[in-house]
């Protein structure tokens, strides 16, 4: 670990963590600690590589401390993992979170290898896609959670070559990514794939990627509303001049967003919270959707649980928020009917745009800086921040980066 004071806090897929985790960041007051920043790595990280992003991202903040400012640091570890590898990536490892399912895994590891061009093969990898979501497909052709009756993404209920096809033509139609990882980890080479339905395989990969992103969105949303907040909240009342950063990357960033829903009435350690990439919507923190008025984002406020400010870092180079996220966003919508792939695309839409694409939107006040002015002046004390990134953060995972260590350290108001 290149700091310390560093600790780890872990949470299992449920949001529960093992005792005394918040007794040991309490300690790092008495100390001397003023200030402790914590890290949520993001979606489809090993714990070990979690542990390596805490260690890079976390390697410019001694250097860039006001004096007096004594930081601890601590990585959010939660149970994110569902496949890796690139170009070709290892299905296999979706046993280790999901244990229950390695028949379903090894028929779809399979299926994904041999890539057969008939309809009936597509159609099992639908049915096997439900299968590892615990989804339930009803006779409207809508879906909801076993035993949950909440509603899932429409395109894992809808006909699987169409959803196949509409994720191939997005993989393809986004010519600025290379060929081999067109949409982050995981993605897969062009070259391979034969014409005709045999083609759709690549979408499918893809297809299974948004099937595990669901998974995983709910389970960040769960850790941090359940888990970290909680656990913030005891810190607070053992440790209550202890100024909490909260710092999350792509579905980290969810997470540590939900965590401010989940802390105790009244208590409010949080002083300053960066999202880098965020991996949700982009109307989140809204009053008011702009496209439906009667309606709220999911976060709705959560920013005045906050200190000081909230911000946003955002990329347009970011080609897993800025191509796939819109358009798996546009298919989870259980009411919409599939149409021609160009109008499903969701960059031009802005219903459906990530934070972590182009920042903060509907949140009246928000303030809109480029990283230049952000280094050179800083951020707002309080309230929305939205920060251009893009002269640094050229993908989705670009984010050790010594000027977003700057931003954090700007919104933490602990700077030299």
């Amino acid at each position: 670990m290149s700091v310390e004071p560093y600790r780890e806090i872990t949470f299992d897929k449920e949001g529960d963590g093992p005792a005394g985790q918040s007794a040991a960041l309490a300690a790092l007051a008495r100390q001397g600690v003023t200030d402790l920043v914590m890290l949520a790595h993001g979606w489809n990280s090993s714990p070990s590589g979690a542990t390596r992003l805490c260690s890079d991202f976390f390697e410019p903040f001694p250097g860039l401390l006001a004096p007096g400012i004594e930081a601890g640091y601590a990585g959010v570890i939660w149970p994110s993992m569902m496949f890796t590898g690139e170009p070709v990536p290892d299905y296999r490892a979706l046993v280790t979170v999901l244990p229950e399912k390695e028949p379903v895994l090894d028929r779809l590891t399979e299926l994904l290898v041999t890539t057969p061009a008939e309809e009936r093969a597509f159609a099992e990898f639908g049915s096997l896609l439900r299968e590892l979501t615990d989804v339930v497909a009803g006779a409207d052709g809508e879906g909801v959670a076993a035993g949950s009756g909440e509603p899932l993404p429409a395109f894992l209920v809808a006909d699987p070559v169409e959803v196949c096809a509409l994720f191939t033509e997005a993989l393809e139609a986004d010519t600025t990514a290379p060929a081999t990882t067109a949409a982050g980890a995981g993605a897969v080479p062009v070259e391979g794939f034969g014409g005709g339905l045999g083609r759709y395989w690549k979408g499918a990969r893809e297809v299974l990627r948004q099937a595990t992103y669901y998974v995983m969105k709910k389970r960040a949303g769960r850790v941090g509303a359940s888990g970290l907040g909680p656990l913030l909240g005891e810190v607070a009342r053992a440790a209550p001049g202890l100024r909490v950063h909260l710092v999350g990357h792509s579905m980290g960033a969810r997470l540590v967003a939900h965590a401010l829903g989940g802390l105790p009435s009244g208590a409010r350690p949080v002083a300053s919270v960066t999202l880098l990439q965020g991996a949700f919507s982009h109307y989140a923190f809204a009053a008011r959707l702009p496209h439906d008025p009667g309606r709220s984002g999911s976060l709705r406020d959560m920013q005045s649980r906050v200190r000081g400010p909230l911000v946003a870092c955002y990329s347009r180079h970011d080609a897993a928020l800025r191509v796939m996220y819109p358009l798996a966003s546009r298919l989870a919508r259980d009411s919409e009917s599939f149409g021609p792939a160009a109008g499903l695309l969701g960059s031009d839409d802005p219903r459906w745009g990530a934070i972590g694409h182009d920042g903060v939107r509907a949140v009246p006040g928000t303030v809109v800086r480029t990283l230049a002015a952000a280094l050179r002046e800083g951020v707002p004390a309080s309230g929305c921040v939205s920060v251009d990134t893009a002269d640094v953060v050229r993908s989705h995972s670009d984010i050790c980066r010594p000027e977003l260590a700057r931003v954090v350290v700007s919104a933490a108001r602990v700077g030299r």
